[in-house]
């Protein structure tokens, strides 16, 4: 039985300064029950907490870590920058030299803007869009996330598709009435978003949605969408911030061969570090100050230390490009293992893989929009993740999370993790 005390601690003692003891909602663990760990270090595959206690993380940060916690090189590399300042307030040719690294991958970008945070790329992104356009509304799909700006915390209605709703108290409706909600991987809802509105700017999608679970597009679906887009003189733009150098080197594109107008990243491109970007096409991409009228702007964009740790992270990924293909095979070894011991305990599972990253439903039925993904059993899944938990096996705390490996698992690790979800299974099918 592990110990726990120090997190329990931990936790009622940050619940005095922070509210709910967290600084992002999910780690609270309210939709699983239980206490978060309160983390001490990590290592490669693993996060030891404050108790001494080990765990497979299959979350590492919600995507950046690709290369596992604490790489040697991303660390070196980060504190030889710390050494000569954390932040200057002025350009830096890093900045430029990540720039172009990113540009020469991700198809159909030209030029690029750092930033600190995927809220920051897409509220940035949408504006833009909103501007090269001269078109007010934007379409977003239910069961994607983009940050918490204002405009895009809305949830759909009760129809097909209709002016969302704000999904959190302090957003004006005068903000949300201009925010379009589709369905996802549904290119009838989209065309019913367009029969209600004239006026659409913008269309923002997750290509490979990750924040409602691991759910692709399929790809006569994206391919329709940037039809639709050319067809309306609407900006596309596709968020990538999780999966930009995440399902593959290039992000999306190689699954669908569709590029955005423009596109935003994150996670990967910081290594770790709070750093992100929105990036696209030239003549879009110039209405930004200073040189056109769409103001943004923020200290601590494109900080050294940050951009040092994504130099680094994309560094190392691109002297070993099969490291995708590794990850890929062992997360095609982890799912049909999964599926197999779902099988054996009459168990109703879905799965999916993108690269390094790995989705599970315990639903009966295929999981291809919120809709679907919301009837997956979420009761099952906080039992599942307490018992995996226990066993030393960091699972997200939410069904509706996405799973991400990284460089140091192998064979071995995943094997182990399978046996220890058979355990599991054996011990919730008996009650204990």
């Amino acid at each position: 039985m592990q110990q726990i005390l120090h997190s329990i601690n931990d936790f009622n003692e940050a619940k005095q300064v922070i509210p709910g003891g967290v600084n992002s909602p999910v780690r609270a663990f309210g939709s699983v029950g239980g206490t978060p760990r309160f983390i001490k270090e990590g290592k490669g595959a693993y996060l030891i907490d404050e108790d001494g206690n080990s765990y497979v993380d299959f979350v590492q940060s919600y995507g950046p870590l690709i290369l596992g916690h604490s790489h040697e090189i991303v660390v070196r590399e980060i504190v030889k920058a710390v050494h000569k300042g954390l932040s200057y307030g002025a350009p830096t040719e890093l900045e430029t030299s990540l720039a172009k690294e990113i540009i020469s991958v991700c198809e159909g970008v030209e030029k690029i803007r750092l930033v600190n945070s995927g809220t920051e790329a897409t509220m940035s992104a949408i504006r833009l869009a909103r501007a090269f356009s001269g078109k007010d509304d934007i379409i977003k799909f239910e069961g994607c996330y983009h940050g918490h700006s204002d405009s895009l915390l809305v949830k759909g209605g009760s129809g097909l598709a209709t002016f969302g709703e704000t999904s959190s108290k302090g957003v004006i409706a005068d903000i949300t009435k201009h925010t379009l909600v589709a369905k996802y991987n549904s290119l009838d809802s989209v065309r019913e978003c367009l029969r209600l509105s004239k006026n659409v700017g913008a269309i923002i999608v997750e290509p490979i949605a990750g924040n409602m679970g691991l759910v692709p597009a399929t790809k006569d679906f994206l391919q329709g969408l940037r039809e639709l887009c050319d067809k309306e003189n609407i900006v596309l733009i596709l968020d990538e911030v999780m999966s930009g150098f995440r399902a593959s080197f290039k992000g999306s594109y190689p699954f669908y061969g569709v590029q955005g107008d423009l596109c935003t990243l994150g996670k990967v491109i910081g290594g770790g570090m709070p750093l992100a970007a929105f990036g696209g096409r030239s003549d879009i991409m110039d209405m930004l100050s200073p040189v056109g009228g769409v103001y943004q702007a923020g200290t601590l964009s494109g900080n050294p230390i940050a951009v040092t740790a994504g130099l680094a992270t994309l560094g190392v990924i691109k002297q070993d490009l099969n490291l995708y293909t590794h990850l890929e095979n062992l997360a095609n070894r982890f799912v049909n293992g999964f599926q197999e011991i779902a099988m054996q305990y009459h168990i109703a599972l879905q799965t999916s893989v993108r690269g390094s990253m790995i989705g599970f439903f315990f639903a009966q039925d295929s999981v291809y929009d919120w809709d679907s993904a919301a009837k997956a059993d979420t009761q099952f899944y906080s039992i599942f993740h307490a018992k995996m938990l226990e066993k030393g096996v960091n699972f997200a705390p939410s069904q509706f999370e996405t799973s991400f490996l990284c460089a140091p698992f192998n064979n071995d690790i995943i094997d182990s993790v399978l046996v220890k979800i058979e355990e599991s299974f054996k011990e919730i099918k008996a009650g204990q």
